[in-house]
């Protein structure tokens, strides 16, 4: 192993000297650079290979070229490149190609080198690169459109990124996204033959020489892969993605009248569909306006798309009459309604057809769950309260399992200031059930701290310690607490502290939540943070280091406080801690004991 070493060393010499001979670098620094390289080079040798040792290796190299590159910026000096950076970059990819061999399932580093390659312009090391990742990740279809789009793209090879697509669709042959890249890429080899026989044209060149078929420049081989694809492929949403893709191109009407055609006779029925020939009207539109118009005129222009788009969703509604095709007429109109415009009567109108398409939708008892939020704060910012306060009890009764349901009703009442909140409280406790309904409780105490008596808050606290599940009580064992020393002081926070830490699960924030109430009192005494440390420390004395580490500060730092503790609380939490947080405390107590935390 030793002889290899020196033998990649001995290597490095003729770039070495050329660097020092050009004044790239000194003396000095050559002999840093092979104390380095002799470092990592033992590392890669070494019989237990660490992938780390082949990153560490390659990032110092990178990092080298990069160095050398700004230095000879700064004395503008650009010869020699063939002796000292082609060495280097032939050595980073001599590591690369033994880390890949080493550890083939690792993307990331196939990518690396891809990267590599494309930063140092290796056009002929990335085809290799691309040739062997592909060969053992063939089953990663966005490797294949990377390597595509690089042959394409970068190389200008129309043919190797048509034999890399159809190579990657025999391993994937109902693929959607390598299908879309695939008439992409087609598309754009028909643009780029256009475009050159234009040229050509234009400088009144024989043609004779050149053979531009009227077929491919028609984009016949994009339709060839749609309608292959379109027989593989089921679902709405990659006729959609191909009709996008099409539309980037100017001479693709016919292409788009097809796959317009198949998508309105096989997908009749999917609200997808109905939503793109709606929105559709709005681009019509556009593309039918002229140059000179007045404000008045695109309003007016705007409001005519937008209503021809509604008599389609109505027309979908009525067709196709789901939960999902509401949903899709609605979002419409809550994107136009949302869109910014100086007119108030475009407006005006935008938000009464956005009411009216709700009401609509609830009438039909289609109106889906998440979109009555929507609807509430709407009719509130229109100051349409009473209609807020039906459509919020609506809700809670077609969903009255829901507790986002509930909780929507009980915003509404609690803004509108109702007298029926606490009969409203109670209903939703009786129908939802105890999981779940952390936000109910958690918004009815936030509610009853600022309308109700303490008294009755606390009632309120109590009971929902009792009525949420383990896991839900504890943010409330929180909230009780904060709540209880703010209204009733140190003295009585401490007793429903004590009574609390009866019955488990508790919070790190509880506890926390203690010692600073504590520290907040002017005659802080060192044996109850004592007592709330090492009541906090046997619940999460094993996962968390810098509950150990606080309480050894509190030591160190109360009046009171004992530092010979300190090395007993230590010694506990090197037996206690577990995993990795033994590490994490070490390097901690070690900054602390240095002064540096």
């Amino acid at each position: 192993m030793a002889e290899r070493i020196e033998q990649r060393l001995e290597d490095r010499v003729p770039e070495l000297e050329q660097l020092e001979r050009v004044g790239l670098f000194t003396r000095r620094e050559i002999r840093a650079i092979l104390r380095k390289a002799s470092a990592l080079e033992y590392k890669i040798q070494r019989r237990a290979l660490r992938k780390e040792d082949f990153v560490n290796y390659i990032q110092y190299e990178i990092n080298l070229l990069e160095l050398i590159k700004k230095r000879r910026a700064r004395i503008g000096y650009s010869f020699k490149k063939d002796e000292i950076e082609n060495s280097i970059l032939h050595r980073v990819h001599s590591v690369f190609k033994r880390a890949t061999g080493k550890w083939k399932d690792d993307v990331q580093l196939w990518l690396s080198h891809v990267a590599f390659c494309k930063q140092w312009n290796a056009k002929h090391q990335l085809s290799k690169v691309f040739s062997s990742m592909l060969a053992i990740h063939s089953n990663k279809p966005a490797l294949w459109i990377m390597a595509a789009k690089w042959e394409m793209e970068t190389q200008l090879s129309s043919e190797s990124a048509r034999h890399l697509f159809l190579r990657a669709l025999r391993f994937h042959p109902e693929c959607p996204k390598l299908y879309q890249e695939y008439f992409r890429m087609e598309l754009m080899h028909a643009e780029k033959q256009r475009k050159e026989k234009k040229e050509f044209e234009q400088a009144k060149m024989d043609l004779g020489e050149f053979n531009y078929s009227e077929e491919i420049l028609n984009g016949e081989l994009a339709r060839i892969i749609y309608r292959d694809a379109a027989q593989k492929i089921k679902g709405v949403e990659f006729h959609l993605a191909v009709l996008s893709i099409a539309k980037l191109f100017d001479f693709t009407q016919d292409l788009q009248k097809e796959i317009l055609e198949s998508l309105q006779t096989k997908y009749a029925d999917d609200p997808l569909t109905w939503d793109y020939m709606a929105r559709r009207e709005l681009e019509l539109g556009s593309l039918q306006s002229t140059e000179h118009t007045t404000k008045q005129m695109k309003i007016s222009e705007m409001t005519q798309r937008e209503e021809r788009c509604c008599a389609v969703f109505e027309e979908a509604v009525k067709a196709v009459p789901t939960e999902d095709m509401w949903k899709c007429y609605i979002t419409f109109c809550l994107e136009r309604y949302n869109r910014k415009t100086n007119s108030e009567e475009l407006k005006q109108k935008r938000l009464e057809r956005m009411l009216s398409v709700f009401h609509k939708a609830f009438e039909s008892s289609l109106l889906p769950e998440a979109l009555y939020k929507q609807w509430l704060q709407l009719l509130l910012e229109s100051s349409l309260f009473e209609k807020a306060m039906e459509v919020a009890e609506a809700a809670t009764k077609r969903f009255s399992l829901s507790v986002e349901a509930w909780q929507m009703r009980l915003q509404v009442l609690i803004q509108l200031k109702s007298d029926d909140v606490s009969q409203c409280f109670e209903e939703a406790i009786r129908h939802v059930k105890s999981k779940g309904t952390l936000p109910l409780w958690t918004l009815w105490v936030e509610w009853s701290e600022g309308t109700n008596s303490k008294e009755d808050t606390e009632a309120l606290y109590q009971r929902s310690l009792h009525a949420t599940t383990p896991a839900e009580s504890v943010t409330m064992k929180e909230k009780y607490l904060d709540w209880t020393y703010r209204n009733g002081g140190y003295k009585k926070a401490k007793r429903i502290f004590t009574s609390l830490c009866e019955n488990r699960p508790f919070s790190l924030d509880f506890f926390r939540k203690m010692i600073q109430i504590e520290k907040e009192q002017e005659s802080c005494k060192m044996h109850h943070l004592r007592e709330y440390y090492e009541r906090a420390l046997r619940e999460f004395g094993s996962t968390d280091s810098n509950l150990w580490l606080d309480y050894i500060k509190e030591e160190l730092s109360h009046p009171q406080g004992k530092p010979e503790n300190c090395g007993n609380i230590h010694w506990r939490a090197m037996k206690m801690l577990q995993g990795d947080l033994v590490e994490d405390f070490v390097s901690k107590y070690t900054l602390l004991q240095t002064g540096h935390l």
